[in-house]
């Protein structure tokens, strides 16, 4: 198990790599937008760090007061999709069995969800008020939950793909940007650069969905055209920093559009925070 003060660390570690790789369309250290600035998610980073890791709180409170200190302290939702994400991770960290793997434990996590949980992420994501958010028939954020937060999940999964983890046990992370992850870490040797790695590899396959709340369909095929030159530039190259005008140039065309790709880009957090609590737990055991 590991223990807060060391989850904090992890997870502050995996917030601050994805404000340092350059992800086209979204606030780096390379460039601000959509109202919001680098300061914005380096704050968010510290004030949600207590909450998400705390020991004590449920799965659904993790996520409660982790968005509610985020929301006190930078005003605007930076961080949603990120808490969504991290904080079953945490969980499962918190409850993992020895010989048991990260994946085993989240899984376990996941498969006992409650009412009581769905109750508090649905006061999470009405009080962050993420762009694009619409009514739905079915379990909508607005009312009180009738079903667990997995189940509510599943509900939403064929238009979210941050929902969608919920119900695959982060498929998607664990089978393609995990791999991605250690394959651009050996070429680079560099953190930040394997994490723009696995957002390129994510957006190259899998559509964005907070883009597509916003926008439906209509950019979806553009923005993989756009993104596809990246990766492909960036499987290509030994060197990532020579792509750095292609890289700007791209942020500056989704930017100009206001497409901002940020499920990718919590998908790359929770990517990261992955990574390094297996590293740490195999550090531990060794």
């Amino acid at each position: 198990m590991i223990l807060q003060e060391q989850l904090i660390n992890l997870y502050k570690q995996a917030c601050i790599c994805d404000v340092e790789a350059f992800k086209p369309g979204n606030v780096s250290v390379y460039n601000d937008g959509h109202d919001m600035t680098v300061e914005d998610f380096y704050k968010s980073t510290e004030v949600s760090a207590w909450a998400i890791t705390n020991p004590e709180y449920s799965l659904g409170e993790k996520i409660f007061y982790a968005v509610k200190a985020t929301r006190e302290a930078v005003g605007c939702n930076t961080n949603l999709g990120i808490i969504l994400l991290c904080a079953p991770l945490c969980q499962a960290a918190h409850l993992q069995q020895q010989g048991q793997t990260l994946r085993e434990s989240l899984n376990k996590v996941l498969d006992n969800t409650s009412i009581e949980d769905a109750d508090w992420a649905f006061k999470a994501i009405s009080l962050a008020a993420p762009g694009g958010l619409g009514e739905s028939n079915d379990q909508d954020v607005s009312d009180v939950a009738a079903v667990s937060l997995t189940q509510a999940m599943a509900i939403a999964s064929e238009k979210d793909r941050i929902a969608k983890q919920y119900t695959t046990n982060y498929k998607d992370i664990f089978d393609f940007a995990v791999l991605r992850y250690n394959d651009a870490f050996v070429k680079f040797d560099d953190r930040a650069w394997a994490a723009s790695a696995v957002f390129t590899g994510l957006l190259s396959n899998f559509p964005d969905s907070h883009i597509e709340r916003k926008y439906g369909d209509k950019y979806s095929e553009w923005v993989r055209k756009q993104i596809s030159t990246v990766d492909d530039a960036l499987l290509n190259t030994n060197n990532p920093e020579q792509l750095l005008p292609i890289l700007h140039d791209v942020d500056r065309k989704f930017k100009a559009k206001s497409i901002n790709p940020g499920t990718t880009a919590d998908l790359t957090v929770a990517t990261v925070l992955i990574i390094l609590m297996e590293a740490f737990s195999v550090r531990c055991t060794s």
